[in-house]
């Protein structure tokens, strides 16, 4: 019988290199996103950041928009990618009020537990399965949102719900962008994004009253928000495009210790033993579960190749 391989070659030097820089480029942008969110909201209101950010995109857009005009033409899925910004902008709002109030690790460590609330409502809006390791991965992830919340340590901060709703609502987010991914290109719905949450941020800012005019030295923490805002997302997806999940996710951890270290350098944030091994079990749930499914789709392969 002819032996067929179970799994993927495995990626050459150059796609290893090429897919690290890619994803050290998100690790600075998210990184940077944090930064410029939390030293904005020290003289503006969220909202304001909000609509800042989408008026930095919506230049980058303007710049790019010969090569996307005819796909925004097609008004393809319009009342989806309004249901899926109107969740994202809330989601964001969330995790900004964190950045501004919480130590920067705990708000990372806490965001890590996006792809816990992509699988349930993946399960819910789309019926996909749920695996048994990504169902071990749940229940494990949630004994570590607890370990990072430390309930019986004098309460639980608002804040940290906070972000952790914005991770439920990242997740609910996520599973929209799958569905819009059927009919619509990557810019396309980035674009979406920024067309929409332009006039929600702004529509909200004026109803609340809250403008406040930037000073000189916020301009380049406001281009710094707006760029890292599309570039986080784009440098991870590039580097998901040319080396395996399983390369790129352990590299994106570092997000947690390394922020620790800027959080501790720039503000003097002391973070507790708790939130690295919460955070170290949320991520190490859902990487095992990662490799397992994969594992599982590379087996489904060599059974249909035989």
């Amino acid at each position: 019988m002819k032996k067929i391989d179970a799994l993927a070659p495995a990626p050459g030097k150059h796609a290893i290199v090429t897919g690290t820089l890619w994803m050290m480029g998100s690790l600075a942008s998210f990184i940077g996103m944090a930064l410029a969110s939390r030293e904005l909201a020290d003289t503006m209101p969220i909202l304001q950041i909000l609509m800042l950010r989408s008026l930095v995109g919506l230049g980058v857009v303007f710049l790019l928009a010969r090569h996307l005009l005819p796909e925004l033409r097609q008004l393809r899925d319009l009342r989806m990618h309004a249901v899926r910004n109107a969740i994202h902008f809330s989601a964001q709002y969330c995790w900004t009020v964190g950045v501004a109030l919480l130590p920067l690790a705990q708000v990372f460590a806490l965001e890590f537990t996006t792809p816990i609330w992509v699988a349930l409502f993946a399960w819910l809006a789309l019926g996909e399965h749920v695996t048994r390791a990504r169902a071990l991965a749940i229940a494990v992830s949630f004994a570590g949102i607890l370990i990072v919340l430390q309930p019986g340590s004098g309460g639980i901060d608002p804040a940290a719900l906070l972000v952790l709703l914005a991770a439920v609502g990242f997740g609910a987010s996520a599973v929209f962008v799958k569905r819009l991914t059927a009919g619509s290109s990557p810019a396309n719905i980035v674009v979406w994004m920024v067309l929409m949450q332009l006039p929600l941020a702004a529509a909200m800012l004026l109803l609340t009253g809250g403008w406040v005019t930037p000073a000189i030295g916020d301009i380049p923490w406001i281009v710094v928000v707006g760029l890292t805002g599309l570039s986080a997302h784009y440098t991870m997806a590039q580097a998901l495009r040319v080396m395996d999940a399983s390369l790129a996710i352990p590299i994106d951890f570092l997000r947690v210790p390394l922020i620790a270290v800027i959080g501790w350098l720039l503000y003097g944030e002391a973070v507790s033993a708790a939130v690295f091994v919460g955070a170290a079990l949320i991520f190490g749930a859902n990487y095992m579960a990662m490799r397992a499914e994969m594992r599982g789709m590379g087996a489904g392969r060599a059974v249909a190749g035989g």
